[in-house]
């Protein structure tokens, strides 16, 4: 079995040696079974120090020159020899006990793609109150957070991989077609909860409440066409660090 672990990252340099730690630490739960793994980066265009950093940490650096998230994950999974694909967000920590209970899904049989919970380290009631909201959508529609995802590479390429025509968004609307392939096989979609992933809450201190606001209400008002406008996706975009 070979495990491609993916980051797509963006001007990263401030969170990515953390993030690839983590990750490096957490495979121990995937190499304990024998299993192989590589690390893949793509640097989506960054203008800092990320790609070094990278290469530093003992990653694979790809490179997307286009900037968009989707374009990066594909980018990784392009270059990806695994027998399963995980994606984690350059600004995330996963830990061993959260990639053993992806094995232990993994080694069921049965399961075709699968993500995770989120957890923020803030006490603020205005982040976590959402965030617990988008933990129990997620877990009742089957729909993973994009800074954790794991699929097998097969059913990834099969589905097609992420929208190119979206800017954000691009892992719900992937998880819907992954839904429909699962059923056809007979094979679930989890959403791993026992270990939350840690991801970082720089996007709410970042941008101000209004700013958000105005993302949703241009994504609600427009039916979600907004997402396919890197200038209606600025919170990912305009390069925040």
């Amino acid at each position: 079995m070979r495990v491609s672990i993916v980051v797509p990252a963006f001007n990263e340099e401030k969170l990515i040696a953390q993030s690839l730690a983590a990750i490096r630490a957490a495979s121990a739960a995937f190499a304990q079974r024998g299993w192989d793994v590589e690390l893949i980066v793509c640097d989506n265009n960054s203008t800092d120090g990320t790609a070094a950093l990278a290469r530093e940490a003992g990653a694979s650096v790809v490179f997307e020159p286009l900037n968009q998230i989707s374009r990066a994950r594909n980018a990784g999974a392009a270059h990806a020899r695994g027998d399963w694909l995980v994606f984690v967000d350059a600004d995330s920590w996963p830990t061993r006990e959260l990639f053993d209970d992806a094995a232990q899904a993994i080694e069921s049989g049965d399961c075709l793609a699968g993500g995770a919970t989120v957890h923020y380290d803030t006490a603020r009631l205005d982040v976590r109150l959402p965030l617990a909201a988008w933990n129990a959508v997620s877990r009742l529609l089957k729909w993973a957070a994009g800074c954790f995802i794991f699929c097998e590479a097969a059913a990834f390429r099969e589905a097609g991989g992420f929208s190119q025509a979206l800017y954000a968004g691009e892992e719900i609307e992937l998880f819907r077609r992954l839904k429909t392939l699962a059923r056809a096989r007979r094979r679930r979609i989890v959403i791993l909860h026992r270990h939350p992933l840690l991801s970082s809450d720089r996007k709410v201190k970042l941008y101000r409440v209004s700013e958000m606001r105005l993302f949703l209400v241009r994504m609600a008002a427009s039916r979600g066409r907004s997402l396919r406008t890197r200038d209606a996706c600025q919170p990912w975009y305009d390069g925040r660090r």
